[in-house]
C-alpha cells in the first residue's frame, strides 16, 4: 500500500508537468502569432503554421515532421485551447501529450525554434524571396531607387517592410546636370560606393547625357552592379541638352512635326544604347507632353521593333516602369518575343520606392520567368567591362 501511495503523487506530478508544458507552448504560439501580425509579414499564416508548428512538433515532441499543407485551426475557441500542435502528418494533436521530454531540453529547443522561425535579421534579398508572389519565380528587386533627400537607414527599413530589394542609383555626369546629387568623378563615385558597401542593396548610377563616361575610370565603374539611363534628356535646336519633361521643352526642341520628332526620338534610343555601356534602359517609351496622349499612334510596331532590336543587340535590359506605367503591353509583348531582358523599377523617392504594382501586373500578363529578368553581371562581364567607350 505504501508503494501505491508513493506512486500517486509521482503520477500527479508528471501530469502537472505535462500540463505546464502545454500551457507554455500555447502561450508561446499566441505570442508568436501576435508578433507576426504586428510585423505585417507577407503570408504570415503560411509561414507561421508551416515553420513554427512543423519545427516545434519535430524539435519538442520528437515527431518525424513530414511536410504537409496546413489545415487551419479548429473551429471553436474551446477546441483551439485544447489543441497544441500538429504532428508531421499535418494533424492537430491534443494537449495531453503522451511522450513528454525534460523541461530543460524543451525550453532549449523552443528557444532555438523561435530564433529560426522569426529570423529578425533577414536581409531585403531574403525578404524579397519570402514575399515573392506565388505565381512569380523571381525575387522582387526595384532597380530604380533614388535616395535624394532621404537617409539610407530610412530606405533600408522601407526595403524590409515591402520585401523588395533596392538598386540605388545616383545621377552621374558633369555638373551641368542639375539634380540633388550628381557624381562627376572617381572620388565622388567611390564615396557613394563606400556609403553602400556591405548594405543589402545593388549599387548603380543613372547616367546623364552622352559625356558621362569621361568623368570616370573603367576601374571605378566596374565596382558598380549596374548602369541605368534613359532618353528623356534630348538634344535641343542648339544641340544643348534639354529635359523633355520641363515646361519649355516645346520651345527648345522642334516638335512641330510630331512624326519627324518621333523618328529622331527613336533614333536617340538606339544611339544611346549603341554608344554607352548601359545595363538598363529606364522610363522606356515615355513621351513628352505634346505627344503623350497619342502613345499608340506614335509608338508604331516598326518603331518599337527598332528600339527592341537595339536592346537585344547591346544586351540592355528594358525597364517596366511602375511610376509611368510604361511600356504598354503591346511593346512588352514584342520585346519578350524578341528575347529581351526586363527589369522592374519605380523611379521612386522616399517613401515611394518599392511600389511595383504596374510592373508586377505586366510581368504576370507576359508570364515572365527568372530567365527573362535582369540580374547584375558577374565580375568581368559587366557592360562597363565588356563594352568599348
Amino acid at each position: 500500500m505504501t508503494t501505491n501511495r508513493t506512486a500517486a503523487p509521482t503520477k500527479n506530478k508528471a501530469v502537472r508537468s505535462r500540463r505546464n508544458l502545454c500551457h507554455f507552448l500555447r502561450r508561446l504560439e499566441r505570442w508568436l502569432t501576435g508578433w507576426i501580425v504586428r510585423q505585417r509579414r507577407p503570408r504570415s499564416k503560411l509561414v507561421f503554421y508551416t515553420a513554427f508548428r512543423g519545427r516545434m512538433a519535430e524539435a519538442c515532441l520528437g515527431t518525424a515532421g513530414r511536410p504537409g499543407r496546413p489545415r487551419g485551426l479548429p473551429a471553436t475557441p474551446r477546441a483551439r485551447r485544447q489543441m497544441v500542435c500538429r504532428d508531421g502528418a499535418g494533424r492537430w494533436s491534443n494537449a495531453r501529450m503522451t511522450d513528454p521530454i525534460p523541461r530543460r531540453r524543451f525550453l532549449a529547443r523552443a528557444t532555438a525554434v523561435c530564433a529560426l522561425t522569426t529570423l529578425p535579421g533577414r536581409t531585403p534579398a531574403q525578404l524579397a524571396d519570402a514575399a515573392r508572389p506565388a505565381d512569380l519565380d523571381f525575387p522582387l528587386v526595384d532597380f530604380h531607387v533614388h535616395l535624394d533627400n532621404s537617409t539610407l537607414d530610412q530606405v533600408l527599413e522601407l526595403s524590409k517592410e515591402r520585401g523588395v530589394k533596392f538598386g540605388i542609383v545616383e545621377h552621374a555626369g558633369t555638373k551641368a546636370n542639375k539634380y540633388p546629387v550628381v557624381l562627376s568623378n572617381d572620388a565622388e563615385l567611390r564615396r557613394q560606393l563606400a556609403l553602400l558597401e556591405g548594405k543589402p542593396v545593388f549599387k548603380g548610377i543613372q547616367a546623364e547625357w552622352t559625356d558621362w563616361m569621361g568623368g570616370f575610370s573603367r576601374e571605378a565603374l566596374a565596382q558598380l552592379d549596374f548602369v541605368l539611363s534613359d532618353t528623356m534628356t534630348f538634344p535641343g535646336k542648339d544641340g544643348q541638352r534639354v529635359k523633355l519633361w520641363e515646361a519649355d521643352a516645346g520651345q527648345r526642341v522642334d516638335m512641330q512635326d510630331k512624326e519627324a520628332f518621333m523618328d529622331r526620338y527613336v533614333d536617340w534610343h538606339v544611339e544611346i544604347m549603341a554608344k554607352e555601356p548601359l545595363d538598363i534602359l529606364a522610363n522606356l517609351s515615355w513621351l513628352p507632353a505634346p505627344l503623350a496622349a497619342e502613345w499608340e499612334t506614335f509608338w508604331t510596331p516598326a518603331r518599337m521593333k527598332k528600339v527592341i532590336d537595339a536592346a537585344v543587340k547591346y544586351g540592355v535590359a528594358l525597364e517596366i516602369s511602375a511610376s509611368y506605367k510604361l511600356p504598354k503591353l503591346p511593346f512588352l509583348r514584342l520585346a519578350k518575343a524578341a528575347g529581351a531582358k526586363f527589369s522592374l523599377g519605380s523611379n521612386g523617392r522616399y517613401p515611394n520606392m518599392g511600389k511595383l504594382d504596374y510592373s508586377l501586373q505586366m510581368a504576370r500578363e507576359l508570364g515572365l520567368k527568372a530567365a527573362d529578368m535582369f540580374q547584375p553581371a558577374p565580375e568581368g562581364q559587366k557592360a562597363v567591362q565588356r563594352r568599348k567607350f
